[in-house]
């Protein structure tokens, strides 16, 4: 008999070993070298800083030789030529204005003229700036409206205080027109200018893109614009201070230039010159206020400014 042949079991593949997986802890993250600012970029930055450090000096110095100015003058009793006999100290100021802020009324007063001017301007601004965009952009705007523009525009905005007090049924309305008045000008024409001066190469480019008249004006004619934009927002703010002044004097029983009238018909020196360094002080706050939008609004123009060199 033949022996049963037992079939021979097939040999099975060797099974791979099992991958090691580590631990997760175990894992160190490889440290990713930090990408080295460009040096162009810290360059800008540096000059941005001397920049503003070189300005902040100059203002300094220039406020101080001012004040130096006023306080030998003073202290001096300088008489030639220019009279600082009847001109109250710097010491005498500010007793003055620490004796005025016990009460409310110089307070009331500053509020009322912030208030104003707040309301004229801004009222100008959002009628001036869209109206100017129009003046330059299209021809038939131009000739409809320039000559109104020119005609209004050489009338000085003292000469509506009689004619705005009939115009209007209150003085604080009066007032807020002179205001406007004052500072409508030149926006406009700040814009109308920074319309008509754009490079029209940018426009036609625009165009062979696909942009439309809104996405024209919007991305190419509003940014070319603002830097006239904002030097018309400027001007018109001194302007508007001015005029907002002169209109309290004469027709105004409240705010910054009545008071500083009612101190000069008092013979109240301390009291005229402390009227006269808030309305310097308060227009040197909106100044700034106009340039710190400006500068957000157009970061590529503050860009350009710090790379200019200087003499």
């Amino acid at each position: 008999m033949h022996a049963l042949k037992q079939p021979v079991a097939e040999a099975e593949p060797a099974a791979a070993p099992p991958s090691v997986v580590p631990h997760p802890a175990a894992v160190r993250p490889v440290p990713v070298a930090k990408a080295a600012e460009p040096a162009a970029a810290r360059q800008w930055r540096n000059a941005q800083l001397r920049g503003r450090l070189k300005s902040a000096l100059l203002w300094l110095i220039s406020l101080s030789a001012l004040f130096a100015v006023w306080y030998f003058g003073t202290k001096y009793r300088v008489d030639f030529y220019i009279r600082f006999t009847n001109i109250p100290a710097p010491a005498d100021v500010f007793d003055k204005l620490l004796e005025v802020n016990r009460s409310e009324k110089f307070i009331t007063n500053v509020g009322i003229s912030v208030r104003r001017i707040l309301s004229g301007f801004g009222i100008a601004t959002l009628i001036a700036v869209p109206l100017g965009l129009l003046i330059g952009r299209y021809r038939t705007a131009r000739d409809l409206l320039m000559p109104i523009a020119e005609v209004l525009r050489p009338i000085p905005a003292i000469a509506w205080v009689p004619m705005s007090i009939m115009l209007w049924p209150t003085n604080e309305v009066s007032i807020v027109y002179i205001t406007f008045l004052g500072s409508f000008f030149p926006i406009l024409l700040n814009t109308v200018h920074g319309v008509t001066g754009f490079d029209p190469v940018l426009i036609r480019a625009a165009r062979c893109l696909g942009a439309g008249e809104g996405r024209l004006f919007w991305n190419v004619i509003l940014p070319g614009a603002l830097p006239h934009i904002f030097t018309g927002l400027a001007v018109g703010m001194g302007v508007a201070w001015v005029s907002l002044i002169a209109a309290e004097m004469i027709s105004g029983q409240f705010g910054v230039g009545y008071f500083t009238w009612e101190a000069y018909s008092l013979v109240n020196y301390a009291e005229i010159a402390l009227g006269m360094i808030t309305i310097g002080v308060l227009g040197l706050a909106c100044s700034g206020a106009i340039q710190m939008i400006g500068s957000t609004l157009m970061p590529w123009s503050t860009y350009a400014a710090a790379g200019r060199k200087e003499p």
